[in-house]
């Protein structure tokens, strides 16, 4: 009898709900919901959201999202799970990571170029996995940083592990998002050692693009199994068949392993997955081998010390292992491992063959370096061959505002770099700006978002000095060979260029640049490389409207503003990538910059010969706005050794010492005239310009893009 009274009341509830859902009476709605849900009567709830349409209002899954939690914390209550059932693939959370051999785990990374759609691929791949609930504020869950939701790009590659179950079997996929931008190639680079795939992801109404190429061969080169994904095919413009004759063509893919997914709208993006189970290898280890775990990224916790992201190669490891570091020869406890979820999700074991992280308690960044091969102390392994140390391509100094913050500065530097190992740090010093130290970017965009990093996460306050390039010189004198230990040395400061009496030769940076434009846009960018000094090495047509073209370049040359300009001179629509290609010999000079004749050390550059003119005006320009006035005139001049080739003047303070005369003879205001000149020329000897901290600043920073 209790019984069928039970059913009785769920039914008139039921009924009730469906009424008031239908009809939309929110509040009304809202309290009997709470009334089915305090009597217990889940039939009621879940019947009247099934007859009316299901959770398709945001803020009854927000309701029910609550209620699960509740009846979840109380014990003894039945709980929700048909939010699990909404996606019958997906596998609830586990506890025992032992219940996916190697056989059933795939490892594998997200590549593109910028704004391809990496980032939006992965959070729908994380919403069918379970991993996150699905709504519309699902936007880039990956990019963590501030930086990068400002900036709307990835700089920094992140992890997630997914549990999918394919034809019965369950699957752990652990993904990799990387950035898609050439300055943060180095990024890509160590995330495709954790990997056995790739999905390559091309835009459907941009096709191929130079980061495209760029990131096809890293994966390729590292004999990854490659499978592309045409995205955004649900743009109007979208032209899939055309970018899979691409692909085709430059990648000897054939167009049936192509992909067409809509990773906004969700269309096809179930199929990735599959594609991804199928055509990509498992890791090929073992549990029975010793522990053996590259370090392939790491972080920087406050409480908890270093967090190591790890790549498990042979063996497994829990809590309690006594560790130790291939390179630090130092021994550790490990105190937790665990999974990212995209969220830490603390584990009991990680075996073989599993990407995660790992805290052991190492307090020092310099103890966590990137490529370190970690194992049980008792069972030494052969080390892994690690990464190959990222080469900048920009260097600028960096000094706190103020020289009491240097401590500060260190130590959020130091954390930071732990953070982004592609950073090279050289302690430095200047007379005008005080302690500080030389850095080594990827990139201008490298660099730019290293310094909003500091500012944003450290709150810390820096100048930063305008991006110079290292250079090579050659010496011819024995002295100096001597003293450097080495006949070829390498400038990355300007003021310790040597002379070119002491050198057989100079050598400058040059990078081999990737360019595909369309094809109407040719002859404006043919002449920018051509006044860049660049050497065309290839041009080649990828489709009936689409040309790429190989130059050589002078890195210094396109280090400031060369993107800028392609980018203004192709409407957008060119794009740009470029990789080292050594060193070339050049004729460079050594510019100093004098104020009445005495030279000014932090304000030394280096330039190639035939640009000495237009660099060293453009400086003694900003210099004659900044240096204030004097009662003497100032000259600031650029000079490559002895030969002046640009000046400007800085007037000085005039008293009129003929206000005091109403006439008479002219003799007697030339008299008053030449007495003034005379004692001008006195002052000019002894008196000292000294450049105030802000002129050096002004001049030394990186001008904003105008």
């Amino acid at each position: 009898m209790s019984n069928q009274k039970s059913n009785r009341k769920s039914k008139g509830v039921c009924a009730t709900l469906v009424c008031l859902y239908a009809s939309k009476p929110f509040p009304l709605f809202f309290t009997w919901f709470c009334i089915a849900v305090l009597e217990e009567s889940w039939k009621s709830v879940m019947l009247a959201f099934e007859v009316s349409d299901g959770l398709k209002g945001s803020y009854h899954t927000a309701f029910f999202s609550y209620v699960s939690l509740r009846k979840e914390i109380s014990p003894g209550a039945p709980r929700a799970t048909f939010l699990r059932q909404c996606h019958s693939e997906t596998v609830k959370d586990v506890g025992d990571m032992s219940q996916f051999p190697a056989e059933n785990i795939r490892n594998f990374s997200i590549i593109a170029h910028v704004d391809h759609g990496k980032s939006t691929l992965a959070d729908r791949l994380l919403e069918i996995t379970g991993a996150i609930d699905k709504t519309d504020r699902n936007k880039q869950v990956l990019d963590k940083l501030q930086v990068e939701r400002e900036r709307g790009i990835t700089v920094k590659a992140q992890t997630a592990s997914l549990f999918y179950c394919h034809e019965g079997t369950n699957y752990l996929l652990n993904l990799i998002d990387t950035p898609g931008h050439v300055d943060f190639s180095y990024e890509v680079s160590r995330s495709l050692s954790a990997c056995q795939g790739v999905l390559l992801v091309v835009d459907a109404n941009e096709g191929i693009q130079a980061q495209t190429v760029a990131n096809f061969y890293l994966a390729f080169e590292a004999q990854l199994s490659i499978i592309p994904v045409i995205n955004k095919i649900d743009l109007k413009n979208a032209d899939p068949e055309r970018v899979e004759k691409q692909i085709e063509k430059i990648f000897d893919i054939p167009k049936g392993d192509c992909i067409r997914i809509s990773a906004k709208l969700g269309t096809n993006v179930g199929r990735v997955l599959q594609e991804v189970i199928e055509r990509i290898p498992p890791p090929n280890v073992s549990t029975r081998d010793p522990l053996k775990a590259l370090v392939f990224d790491s972080t920087f916790d406050h409480y908890r010390g270093v967090i190591a992201n790890v790549a498990l190669f042979g063996g497994e490891v829990c809590k309690g292992h006594k560790i130790a570091s291939a390179y630090t020869k130092k021994m550790y406890e490990v105190h937790e491992v665990g999974i990212l979820t995209p969220n830490e999700q603390p584990k009991h074991k990680l075996y073989a063959g599993q990407v995660g992280y790992l805290i052991a308690g190492m307090k020092e960044v310099t103890e966590a370096q990137i490529g370190d091969t970690l194992y049980l102390h008792n069972q030494p392994v052969e080390p892994l061959p690690g990464f190959k140390s990222a080469k900048p391509m920009v260097f600028a100094g960096m000094y706190p505002v103020d020289q009491s913050e240097y401590n500060n500065l260190k130590s959020a530097v130091e954390k930071l770099t732990l953070n982004d190992s592609s950073v090279a740090v050289h302690r430095d010093s200047s007379l005008a700006l005080g302690a500080g130290w030389r850095l080594g970017f990827l990139g201008l965009l490298h660099m730019e978002v290293f310094n909003q990093r500091l500012e944003q996460e450290y709150n810390a306050s820096v100048i930063l000095t305008a991006p110079t390039v290292p250079y090579k010189a050659i010496l011819s004198s024995a002295k100096l060979i001597k003293a450097h230990g080495k006949e070829e040395v390498t400038i990355i400061n300007p003021a310790e260029f040597p002379d070119k009496s002491t050198v057989v030769e100079y050598l400058e940076p040059v990078v081999l640049g990737t360019i595909i434009t369309p094809d109407e846009y040719i002859g404006k960018i043919l002449s920018l490389c051509q006044t860049r000094r660049a050497v065309q090495q290839e041009l080649l047509y990828i489709d009936d409207h689409r040309v790429m073209m190989k130059y050589l370049f002078p890195l210094n040359e396109i280090v400031v503003d060369f993107y800028d300009a392609l980018k203004s001179l192709s409407s957008g629509y060119a794009s740009f990538d470029y990789e080292d290609a050594g060193y070339q010999a050049a004729d460079l000079v050594k510019m100093d910059i004098l104020l009445n004749g005495n030279a000014v050390e932090e304000l030394v550059t280096i330039v190639h010969k035939d640009k000495a003119y237009a660099v060293g005006k453009a400086i003694c320009e900003r210099l004659q706005n900044v240096i204030p006035r004097q009662l003497f005139e100032i000259a600031i001049q650029a000079a490559v050794g002895s030969k002046i080739v640009a000046r400007e003047t800085v007037k000085a303070y005039r008293k009129n010492v003929l206000a005091k005369c109403y006439g008479g003879d002219i003799s007697r205001k030339m008299k008053l005239l030449k007495r003034q000149a005379e004692g001008k020329k006195k002052l000019r000897k002894i008196g000292n310009v000294e450049v105030p901290k802000d002129a050096f600043i002004s001049v030394l920073k990186r001008q904003p893009d105008k």
